[in-house]
C-alpha cells in the first residue's frame, strides 16, 4: 500500500473478506478511488497469485474458524466503514460475523454482500457462476449469432457489470446515507439482479415492439449490417456503428456504395443481403487500410483490437487508459475526477503480508499481537 492514498474515497476504511470474481473487483474499484482496503485472507488458502484485481490492498490471513480470529475481526469492525463479503448466504452468520452482529458493533457500518443469486429466493443457496446468473436475466439469450448458440461475453456482463459495479455503487450510496444519518445498512448485491437491471433498455424496447427475442435480428445484436464487425483482407476485424442517418450516409460515401439497396438503412428484410455485400467489400482491404480511411471520421468506426494492441492504440496512450505500474501493464482507475483523482494504491499483496501492521493500525498492542500469534490463527508469523 502507498503511504498516502489518493482519490475521492480517501479516509474510507474497507474490510474485505477474500473471495473470487465480483467482490474483489468491487474492492479494487474502491481502492482505486482512495479507500483503504484491508483484505482478510484464509489462513490455509491458496497462495496469492499476481491478480491485478487484488491490487491496492493490505492482507491479513486468519483462521476464521477460531474464536480468537472472530474476536479480532469484530474489534476491527468497530472502526471500519465498509465490509465486503462474497460468500453464500448464511456463511458469515455461521461465523458470527453476520450483519446483525456487525451492525451492533458499528451502527454506521455499510455491509456489502455479493452473491450470484441474491440473499433470498429459491436459488439463493445453489452453486453457480457468471454464465448461469446471466442465463436467467435475458442477457445471455440476446448475445450471439442468429443461427448459433448464445455466446459467453467473458464474465463482463455478469460478474463485473451486474455484480461488481452494482456492489460498488451500492456501497457508495450507502456511505452517503451513513454520512448524513449516522445509520449503516446492508447492501444485497447479486449478479442476477444487476444483469437484469442492465437489460432495462432492452426490456423497454421489447415492451414497445421495437425488439425481438430472435437473437441476431435486432439493430444492436448483430442483425443490422451497419452495426457489426467485419473481417478484413488480413484476417483482422473492424467495427462500424453509424446508427444515425447522417453518419450512415457518410459511410456509404466513404465506401462509394452505389447500390440503391443501401439507401434503405432500416429495412430489416434487407439487412442479411446488405451484410453479405459489406462482408465482400471489407475483405478487399487490410484492417490498417480501413483504419486509415475511416478512423476519426463520423462513420463511427474503430478497429477491433486485442489486449496487446489496445495498449498501443494512440487514443488509449493519450488518455493513459493502460499503464505500467509495479511491473505490470494494467487498466488505469476509472472514472476520472477533476479534484480528487484516483490512483492504483499498490500491488497485489501476498497472503498475510501485512498481519502485524494491520493489527497495530487497529490499536492492538505488541503484547496483544504476540499473544494472538501464539494461538496460531495467522498464516504468516512476523
Amino acid at each position: 500500500m502507498t503511504s498516502a492514498a489518493r482519490g475521492p474515497l480517501k479516509g474510507v476504511k474497507v474490510l474485505e473478506f477474500a473471495g473470487i470474481g465480483p467482490s474483489p473487483f468491487a474492492a479494487m474499484m474502491l481502492s482505486d478511488m482512495g479507500a483503504t482496503v484491508l483484505r482478510i485472507d484464509r489462513k490455509d488458502g491458496p497462495p496469492a497469485g499476481p491478480l491485478l484485481i487484488d491490487r491496492g490492498r493490505s492482507s491479513i490471513a486468519m483462521d476464521l474458524k477460531s474464536p480468537d480470529s472472530i474476536k479480532t475481526c469484530l474489534q476491527m469492525i468497530t472502526t471500519t466503514d465498509v465490509i465486503i463479503e462474497g460468500f453464500r448466504p448464511g456463511v458469515m452468520e455461521r461465523l458470527g460475523l453476520g450483519p446483525d452482529v456487525a451492525l451492533a458493533h458499528n451502527p454506521r457500518l455499510v455491509y456489502g454482500r455479493m452473491t450470484g443469486w441474491g440473499q433470498t429466493g429459491p436459488l439463493a443457496h445453489a452453486a453457480g457462476h457468471d454464465l448461469n446468473y446471466i442465463a436467467i436475466s435475458g442477457a445471455l439469450a440476446a448475445i450471439g449469432a442468429k443461427d448459433g448458440a448464445p455466446v459467453p461475453p467473458l464474465n463482463l456482463v455478469g460478474d463485473f457489470g451486474g455484480g461488481s459495479l452494482y456492489l460498488a455503487f451500492g456501497i457508495a450510496a450507502a456511505l452517503f446515507h451513513a454520512a448524513r444519518t449516522g445509520t449503516g445498512q446492508v447492501v444485497d448485491a447479486s449478479v442476477t439482479d444487476g444483469a437484469i437491471n442492465l437489460m432495462t433498455m432492452f426490456y423497454g424496447m421489447y415492451n414497445s415492439g421495437d425488439y425481438t427475442t430472435d437473437r441476431g435480428s435486432n439493430m444492436l445484436d448483430g442483425g443490422a449490417h451497419y452495426y457489426n464487425t467485419y473481417q478484413c483482407a488480413d484476417g483482422k476485424f473492424i467495427s462500424i456503428a453509424p446508427i444515425e442517418a447522417k453518419f450512415y450516409a457518410l459511410l456509404c460515401q466513404k465506401l462509394n456504395l452505389q447500390d440503391p439497396a443501401f439507401e434503405l438503412q432500416n429495412d430489416q428484410a434487407a439487412w442479411p443481403q446488405l451484410k453479405e455485400k459489406l462482408i465482400a467489400i471489407f475483405k478487399t482491404k487490410s484492417r490498417a487500410e480501413w483504419t486509415d480511411l475511416l478512423e476519426g471520421t463520423d462513420v463511427c468506426f474503430a478497429p477491433v483490437l486485442d489486449m496487446a494492441e489496445a495498449a498501443d492504440h494512440p487514443h488509449n496512450k493519450a488518455r493513459q487508459n493502460i499503464v505500467d505500474v509495479w511491473g505490470h501493464r494494467q487498466p488505469a482507475p476509472a472514472p476520472r475526477f477533476s479534484a480528487t483523482p484516483g490512483a492504483i494504491q499498490g500491488p497485489p499483496p501476498e497472503r498475510g503480508q501485512h498481519d502485524t501492521q494491520i493489527l497495530r493500525d487497529f490499536g492492538l498492542s505488541n503484547d496483544m499481537i504476540d499473544q494472538l500469534k501464539e494461538t496460531g490463527i495467522f498464516a504468516k508469523q512476523q
